[in-house]
C-alpha cells in the first residue's frame, strides 16, 4: 500500500470518547483506513486515542495518519499541546513531545 496521509482534524467540540466520528465522509483515503482497520493492518483509532488520553489527559484537538503513524495532539489543562505518535500497525507509542 502506498503511504497514506490522512488529515483528521477534530473540532474542539467533539467528544474525545468518539474519535471515529472524524472518519464520517466518503473519501478514498478514509475508506482505505477503514479497510486497513477491518483487515487488521491498522489498530483502531479509538484504541490509540484512549491510550493517548490516559497518558496525557486533556482535550483531543487533532488526529493525523501520516506515513503509517497516528499523530495525536492533546491540549492539556496547563495550555500545553502534546503530540503523541503511534505506530498505526501495532498501536505502540513511538514518541511523545510538546508541540
Amino acid at each position: 500500500m502506498s503511504a497514506l496521509s490522512l488529515m483528521l482534524p477534530l473540532l474542539l467540540t467533539l467528544a474525545p470518547q468518539d474519535p471515529m466520528r472524524v472518519l464520517d465522509g466518503g473519501s478514498r483515503q478514509q475508506d482505505s483506513v477503514r479497510q486497513a482497520v477491518r483487515q487488521g493492518r491498522f489498530v483502531p483509532l479509538e484504541q490509540v486515542v484512549a491510550d493517548a488520553l490516559r497518558r496525557y489527559p486533556g482535550k483531543l484537538i487533532e488526529v493525523e495518519l501520516d506515513d503509517g503513524k497516528y499523530e495525536i495532539e492533546i491540549l492539556g489543562p496547563d495550555g500545553v499541546v502534546m503530540e503523541l505518535d503511534y505506530d498505526a500497525a501495532t498501536g505502540r507509542l513511538l514518541k511523545m513531545e510538546k508541540d
